[in-house]
């Protein structure tokens, strides 16, 4: 049996004395699983505030979007560019690093590729 696995989780980590916002995206994305993304998003944001956001997005498992999702994936990028401080991208495929890179010219905060997930931790979470 092939089970097609895909889809968004979003989360918040306490890590040492600030949250950070932890994004994992896995499989072929969908218009559907950014609908489901909405509101665990704007639930997350409550919780981490509105300014300077920490996060990691986790795309190693990722394998792509159709052309809604990557239209979705846009949108949210531009409503967030401004609150985003730093963002840790975590995955190891030629074309994340490629994506990573153009996803920056929407956000206004750092935006760093990583191949390990504690190197990604590490950053997003030290002084700035």
């Amino acid at each position: 049996m092939n089970n097609d696995r895909h889809g968004i989780s979003v989360g918040v980590e306490r890590i040492d004395h600030e949250y950070v916002l932890m994004f994992k995206a896995k499989g072929h994305l969908t218009h559907q699983d950014y609908l489901a993304l909405t509101p665990k998003l704007e639930s997350a944001l409550k919780t981490v505030g509105s300014e300077n956001i920490k996060m990691v997005a986790d795309i190693k498992e990722l394998n792509g979007w159709d052309i809604r999702a990557a239209w979705d994936d846009l949108k949210l990028g531009i409503k967030l560019r401004t609150n985003l401080g730093r963002v840790a991208i975590y995955g190891d495929k030629g074309w994340q690093e490629l994506a990573s890179k153009v996803g920056s010219l929407f956000i206004a905060g750092e935006v760093k590729q990583f191949t390990e997930y504690d190197d990604a931790i590490d950053w997003v979470t030290a002084a700035t």
